[in-house]
């Protein structure tokens, strides 16, 4: 991303800050005070976090920093110990992995989880599930109703997709995709449960410099076809100053920095938290 193409962020209330034009936007997510203990050691502590509405943020950090576990706590995989999350304004406390999936949180994992034995169009068409709208009667009996339905899910399978040029591969065997391609379509069944927030988990993991180039283009194609925000976990700084407009960094679980991605690169904190302490002499 140029110069001349870099968002301009913003001050938002509580010292966040958001892309200028998702300032007067409801946030896609709030983390507030956001923790979690584990036999009484604090693998997240005090994590505050605005997204903007539209935004594509990044969260990145060394290994073991706790940023899986902040996908786990967004997700309700993992219940803060203490704290609170607000998806769309919406406090998400007591709520489980499906009901904040249906309030609009989708997600992808480090390690792809895609029904292998499946076709590449029935893996898209899960995530299509909450959309489908016919009964059990209708279905156990392939009534009308059914088969226009299916149809309907076909053809928003096949248009989801086609986002990464996959349409052609529906009748594929999931598993039998390259690496590549189970990653992209993994990305895909996120985005066919139509969320607000999409949670990128290591989404350039074993892709080489060309694929992680599309895949560049791809995300800011899918945030501005879909106009949601995005949030990617990553280790390719490349991407991550690439494409991503604000960036927390996490270290022992605790944001050490926010900023822009060029506030990031020249904040001595996150060198440091790296590339380790330089020594004196």
């Amino acid at each position: 991303m140029s110069e001349k193409q870099r968002t301009t962020m913003v001050p938002y209330p509580s010292h966040a800050i958001v892309p200028e034009r998702d300032v007067h936007k409801k946030p896609v997510l709030e983390a507030r005070h956001l923790g979690v203990e584990f036999g009484g050691l604090k693998a997240v502590d005090d994590f505050n976090l605005i997204i903007g509405a539209t935004e594509i943020a990044g969260l990145i950090g060394p290994n073991g920093a706790g940023k899986t576990t902040i996908f786990n706590l967004i997700t309700k995989v993992y219940q803060p110990t203490m704290g609170t999350i607000l998806v769309d304004g919406r406090d998400t406390a007591g709520l489980n992995t499906i009901q904040v999936n249906r309030l609009g949180i989708a997600r992808t994992f480090q390690n792809i989880r895609l029904f292998d034995k499946l076709s590449v169009e029935d893996n898209v068409k899960i995530g299509l599930h909450n959309q489908m709208r016919y009964g059990a009667a209708t279905g156990v009996l392939r009534l009308p109703g059914y088969w226009k339905q299916e149809k309907k899910m076909h053809e928003k399978a096949l248009d989801l997709l086609s986002i990464f040029d996959m349409q052609d591969l529906a009748d594929h065997e999931a598993g039998s995709l390259p690496y590549g391609a189970q990653r992209r379509l993994e990305i895909v069944r996120a985005l066919a449960t139509n969320p607000k927030l999409l949670l990128l988990d290591e989404p350039a993991a074993g892709m080489n410099p060309a694929e992680t180039a599309e895949l560049m283009e791809n995300i800011v194609k899918i945030r501005d076809t879909f106009q949601i925000a995005i949030m990617l976990i990553e280790h390719d700084m490349k991407l991550v100053m690439g494409i991503c407009e604000g960036i927390a960094v996490l270290n022992y679980g605790r944001i050490i920095a926010k900023g822009t991605p060029s506030e990031i690169q020249n904040n001595p904190t996150v060198v440091e938290a790296y590339l380790g302490k330089k020594k004196e002499g």
